[in-house]
């Protein structure tokens, strides 16, 4: 089941308001350009965020695989797209990547992003970097902190992005 809330019912994430997100944003020459499907009841455990792609020798790091800081990339957009469902405007405050396998380039990979539990301010999630056939090649935790979205338009306002 996919659920994405209607436009009303949440505030666009942080790279969303822009579009130039490295992760997912198609104003970015050089991002990844992921997209994201989610799934499961809002604010629950069941809430995931998938994503489906595969990288080039561009985002190498030892030859043939995946470079460790892309990887990481991926671990923290897996779950900053677990805010938007939540009806949260967040960034991440700590993120934590094991990296368990090689990562190939040139495959097909899979990026799963789950929401663990929400305490206050404070969303924890979960993701994954796995292998077309489900074989985990790297897991991740992160904490996202809940921001005050009239603080965060009167940064815009006092410091605007160039492009």
């Amino acid at each position: 089941m996919t659920e994405t809330p209607a436009d009303s019912e949440y505030m666009p994430t942080i790279d969303e308001l822009e579009g130039h997100c490295f992760g997912c944003g198609p104003a970015n020459p050089e991002g990844l350009h992921l997209s994201f499907t989610l799934a499961g009841p809002t604010d629950s455990e069941a809430l995931t965020a998938t994503a489906r792609f595969s990288l080039t020798r561009r985002h190498e790091g030892a030859p043939g695989f995946v470079h460790g800081g892309i990887i990481a990339t991926l671990m923290d957009e897996a779950m900053s797209k677990l805010n938007r469902p939540l009806n949260a405007l967040a960034m991440t405050r700590h993120l934590e990547v094991d990296y368990l396998r090689p990562a190939p380039v040139g495959e097909p990979l899979v990026l799963v992003g789950r929401h663990v539990r929400r305490g206050g301010r404070k969303l924890f999630h979960e993701a994954e970097l796995q292998r077309s056939d489900g074989s985990v090649l790297a897991r991740g935790k992160g904490l996202f902190i809940v921001l005050d979205a009239e603080r965060v338009a009167a940064a815009r306002v006092h410091f605007p992005l160039a492009d």
